[in-house]
């Protein structure tokens, strides 16, 4: 197979699934928001019952705020795989997480604050995707000149979903320590 058969494939493969990769991509982002508001509805009665029995808020209380997290998840979910909404849907899922890192008590827990901010990321980059903005020069190509907060956004989600990858390492802490001297 020749170098121009391979360009030839590539540019075939990206014709293809050009209209398919954005849907998977937004997809791939929310599915964390999917599963757990999927969770929630076949875990309902242990949900509320973890709810009550940590922050002792009662029986309709608890059922509430599985509720909200549910119907807040799932909702958001639709809305940006339509692509509808997607800035509401995406404020709606940052207001998710932050409710449950302080509902779950989470926030001290450093390895869920840190796929907490990954998932934030992740929303950043649906955000900055659903902005539009003006027409540059040449499509798709970012000016040296400008920076718009769409580019900040997709820096600051870039970032942060580097987090997610980072709880995965398990690094030992004598790795980095030098030996004592005797």
């Amino acid at each position: 197979m020749g170098e121009g058969d391979c360009h030839g494939f590539y540019v075939l493969f990206l014709r293809v699934t050009k209209q398919y990769l954005p849907h998977v991509a937004r997809l791939c982002l929310i599915s964390t928001f999917l599963e757990d508001g999927i969770r929630m509805w076949f875990q309902w009665s242990e949900q509320r019952d973890y709810i009550d029995t940590t922050w002792n808020c009662g029986y309709l209380l608890a059922s509430s705020f599985v509720f909200l997290n549910l119907l807040g998840q799932l909702t958001g979910c639709v809305l940006v795989l339509s692509r509808n909404f997607v800035q509401y849907a995406c404020f709606g899922l940052f207001g998710i997480i932050a409710l449950q890192t302080i509902a779950y008590s989470i926030l001290w827990d450093l390895k869920f604050l840190m796929r907490n901010l990954a998932l934030g990321g992740g929303l950043l980059l649906l955000l900055a995707e659903s902005r539009s903005e003006g027409k540059s020069m040449f499509a798709g190509v970012p000016t040296m000149r400008e920076s718009s907060p769409k580019q900040y956004m997709q820096l600051g989600g870039r970032v942060l979903l580097v987090l997610m990858f980072m709880t995965l390492l398990h690094l030992d802490a004598s790795f980095f320590s030098q030996p004592s001297q005797q």
